[in-house]
């Protein structure tokens, strides 16, 4: 029976061969799910991927990228936003 706090789905259970050539069950955390563009759902480039603790600690220029948006809509929606932005002033 594994340990208590290894009993939810909480971590994967992964099977690694060790150097005596068993496989042995080793418990991996879950990756948290890649970030989305807002609008059309495409998957983002440049934004750190993890729990918040592990995202807190990578410095803020490799968070998200430094334009309007960024971290929320994929470049060409950005595009477009902006436009639509400039034609109603």
């Amino acid at each position: 029976m594994p340990t208590v706090r290894y009993r939810s789905r909480t971590f994967r259970r992964v099977f690694t061969r060790v150097p005596g050539g068993k496989a042995v069950l080793h418990y991996a955390r879950r990756k948290n799910a890649k970030p989305q563009c807002a609008k059309c759902g495409v998957f983002l480039f440049g934004v750190a991927r993890g729990t918040k603790n592990l995202v807190k600690k990578v410095p803020r220029s490799a968070r998200r990228p430094c334009r309007p948006f960024g971290g929320n809509l994929c470049s060409a929606c950005m595009r477009t936003a902006i436009i639509a932005k400039a034609r109603l002033t």
